[in-house]
């Protein structure tokens, strides 16, 4: 078990935090929300009925929408863009999908390759995308979601200042829902462009997002 553990340690150290940030959350939220409904003269609600509702849904799905598009960009964008310096890019002459034998798949396979790495044909090139495809998927459902449950939140609010309600496509064109949606948007590709240049030139010791402390400014690709 604590092999495991130790193994595992990444994913359940953030999994973690992503929980009890997930939790937190929730009970802010819900306080939040219950004092806006008290400023309308309405009754607050309980805990289980606001983590059921549209505002919660909304506010959670907002954000997994902006960090799936800031993961999928990235994941699809450093197969073509550059930048010297950045153990975050591929080295600049090196960019592209590489070569078969660059990428261990069909009879360059090893033996603890994964078996679609050796089949060809449809299988092969879905796999070799498989992470794009599922991030990028995650990115569509979660704007989805918070396309929906933002227009049923919106609408709440317009019928409360005895507004007509929009309907979904009238609120994915509304100013509302793209103040909402570019506010997390930007600040993700900033985080991005911000982590790609700052590691040319500065350093993190034994993190694998870093460079070894000696590379020099110039090393690309390289990793502590």
């Amino acid at each position: 078990m604590r092999r495991i553990l130790k193994e595992n340690s990444l994913t359940l150290g953030f999994g973690g935090a992503f929980l009890l940030a997930l939790l937190g959350q929730a009970f802010a939220g819900h306080a939040g929300f219950n004092d806006e409904l008290v400023a309308d003269h309405l009754h607050p609600i309980g805990l289980g009925a606001y983590l059921t509702s549209s505002e919660f849904a909304v506010d959670v799905t907002e954000n997994w929408q902006s960090e799936y598009l800031q993961f999928s960009l990235y994941i699809f964008g450093t197969v073509w863009l550059v930048q010297r310096g950045s153990p975050e890019s591929m080295k600049v002459d090196e960019a592209g999908p590489e070569s078969d034998k660059d990428q261990k798949v069909g009879a360059f396979a090893e033996p603890d390759s994964p078996r679609w790495a050796y089949i060809g044909g449809l299988r092969q090139a879905l796999y070799s995308r498989s992470l794009g495809i599922v991030m990028g998927s995650v990115f569509v459902l979660s704007w989805l979601a918070q396309s929906i449950t933002g227009v049923i939140v919106h609408n709440g609010a317009r019928l409360r200042g005895l507004q007509a309600p929009l309907s979904w496509s009238q609120y994915v064109t509304s100013a509302d829902f793209w103040d909402r949606t570019l506010q997390n948007w930007q600040s993700e590709l900033l985080a991005v462009a911000s982590m790609v240049i700052l590691s040319v030139y500065l350093r993190q010791r034994g993190s694998p997002e870093s460079k070894p402390v000696g590379s020099a400014h110039s090393a690309t690709g390289v990793e502590g």
